[in-house]
């Protein structure tokens, strides 16, 4: 391994005095490293090697059946002030976290071996990346970590003794779910994890990171870390446009950072940046930049198919990590949404024999592939680039089967904003919680903002006001039903004819219809050539029903009100001027 500076290994020297391990390996991220840590998990059990034939260097590992999913009462953010952590996040002193985590990380160790991690979070000599070190006895964290950044030697060459760095500790422990806990220290740039392995819970570069640590460190200093994806849009003319996107678990988001145009659009093309995490800076230039702070995907693997995401099925036929889904008598991965049937003889998540019954899946639906960056086709030679690329559009959006229409474009960045913070979206499978039920996601960021979100939208509208050339804002729902429970939208690939007419929005080519709630686009304004809909289903997507927006709203004050005096003056404004359109 590279010189390790001295503060590094002080404070590892601390953690081992603490959780006293058997062995210490610092990983330096190469792939015989990773080749021989998945051997010896095979030769354990505890991970399956796929058919190599059909899926080279792939394997398959089955978290226990209570963690396999964010468990959100158990995430806490501690801090000296309780107020600064807000009404939606769970507070608790330092003192009292440190003194039950100490409790529990004492001696976590004896007879496993404590793998270092030096990652990096970012492109590789970007100003906007930061360095991370994660201690683990967790040989599927150091896998995950070595596919989704960029961690090893390279990672440990850029760390200088005395520079500032994300420090986390995480123990599979015994899995005990009453003393499971994800818990963050953003005064100390600390993360401490203990009794999961699950990848969002365990992989402490990943959410607690570069969402909730990092969602801090951004505002203390004047940008954005968002739960959002970034694609690169290139029309027939090679114009290209960047878009970020930020949609609550489980609503595609991965799907739409990939997306693959209908034929009729074949001139287009669609590159990936990131799928579900950026960082936005405000460039000298006065433009907005994203860079993704990630080197791999972490997708949802349920539901994914040729229909929803044909991109990604060649990418994870090598070199990827599955978690929790099926596994057919060929020793290949199985999940609902890959093929039209079940195979025969397929084995379910938990590793029991498939049965004949109507209710239970074969993959959880939070089931996942973990895999690398690099190696997928459709990526933007921009995504590892240092400098960022510059975002004309920002998109928010998630799963609401009525009300919200099929698109809409805000009037401007404060009004934006607002309807951002009233985002409201139904749960999914991501989230430890009861399935489909509504619950506030402002900006999909709920889970993920490490600090009070009613000073979260005030740094959103401080940032805006300090850019020159500002993205415009839209939201969009794929998911709205009729009264049979049926998708009116047919989603999937069909969803890039709305970001088509977003992009001719941006240059006015598109005309559009003022609502209550924004601009919707215009029925000859939406490019739906080759599209079996009616007219009356399009008509029905976009409209937009007054009653129940301004049920929405009082919802919204509801929510507002959690946060007493702190909601900014600005939404408050653009508030009383939404409320004022819906009853006019």
């Amino acid at each position: 391994m590279a010189m390790v500076a001295p503060d590094l290994l002080a404070w590892i020297t601390d953690v081992s005095k603490v959780t006293r391990p058997s062995r210490v390996v610092w990983c330096d991220g190469s792939k015989t490293e990773a080749k021989q840590i998945a051997a010896e998990m095979v030769k354990r059990q505890e991970l399956i090697k796929l058919n190599k034939r059909v899926y080279k260097n792939c394997y398959l590992f089955r978290n226990r059946q209570d963690d396999v999913a964010r468990l959100e009462d158990r995430t806490l953010i501690c801090t000296k002030n309780k107020d600064d952590v807000g009404p939606t996040n769970n507070w608790m002193s330092i003192d009292q976290a440190k003194s039950m985590l100490n409790e529990l990380f004492d001696g976590i160790m004896n007879g496993r071996t404590m793998y270092i991690l030096p990652y990096i979070m970012g492109p590789l000599g970007s100003k906007y990346s930061e360095f991370g070190l994660e201690v683990t006895d967790s040989p599927l964290v150091v896998l995950t970590t070595g596919i989704l950044t960029r961690m090893g030697k390279t990672a440990l060459k850029t760390h200088k003794n005395g520079d500032k760095f994300v420090r986390g500790l995480h123990s599979i422990g015994n899995l005990d779910k009453q003393n499971r806990y994800i818990v963050h220290f953003p005064e100390e740039d600390l993360l401490m994890s203990v009794n999961t392995n699950y990848g969002g819970n365990a992989s402490l570069s990943k959410k607690p990171h570069a969402l909730r640590l990092a969602s801090v460190q951004a505002r203390r200093n004047g940008w954005l870390a968002e739960h959002m994806f970034i694609s690169e849009i290139e029309d027939p003319n090679g114009k290209r446009v960047y878009i970020a996107g930020a949609l609550s678990s489980g609503s595609g988001k991965t799907n739409l950072a990939m997306i693959k145009p209908p034929k009729i659009f074949k001139e287009w093309k669609v590159r990936t940046v990131g799928d579900d995490i950026a960082w936005l800076h405000n460039h000298e230039e006065g433009r907005m930049i994203g860079i993704n702070p990630e080197n791999g995907f972490f997708g949802v693997a349920y539901n994914t198919g040729i229909e929803s995401n044909p991109n990604i099925l060649n990418c994870i036929r090598s070199n990827t990590l599955f978690t929790n889904v099926g596994l057919t008598k060929e020793k290949t991965p199985w999940w609902e949404g890959l093929t039209s049937t079940v195979p025969k003889d397929v084995v379910d998540w938990t590793g029991k024999a498939r049965l004949k019954t109507t209710c239970a899946t074969v993959a959880n639906r939070n089931s996942r592939y973990s895999t690398p960056l690099s190696q997928y086709k459709m990526k933007s030679v921009e995504y590892d680039n240092p400098d960022g690329v510059p975002i004309s559009i920002i998109i928010f959006g998630g799963r609401r089967a009525d009300l919200v229409p099929l698109v809409y474009e805000a009037y401007g960045w404060e009004h934006g904003i607002l309807m951002g913070a009233m985002m409201r979206v139904e749960t999914t499978a991501a989230i430890d919680t009861k399935m489909g039920s509504v619950r506030a996601d402002p900006m999909a960021m709920v889970a993920f903002c490490g600090y009070n979100m009613a000073d979260y939208f005030k740094h959103w509208v401080d940032f805006y006001k300090g850019l020159k050339q500002k993205p415009r804002i839209f939201f969009v729902n794929w998911f709205r039903k009729d009264e049979k429970g049926n998708y009116m939208w047919p989603g999937f690939s069909e969803n890039f004819r709305i970001i088509k007419w977003m992009i001719d929005r941006l240059t006015n080519k598109v005309d559009a219809i003022a609502t209550p709630i924004g601009y919707v686009p215009k029925l000859e304004s939406l490019d739906l050539r080759g599209l079996k809909i009616k007219n009356k289903t399009i008509e029905r997507l976009l409209y937009v029903n007054k009653s129940g927006w301004l049920e929405e709203l009082k919802a919204t004050n509801e929510f507002f009100a959690k946060f007493g005096d702190r909601i900014p003056k600005e939404l408050w404004e653009e508030y009383h001027k939404l409320e004022k359109r819906l009853k006019d």
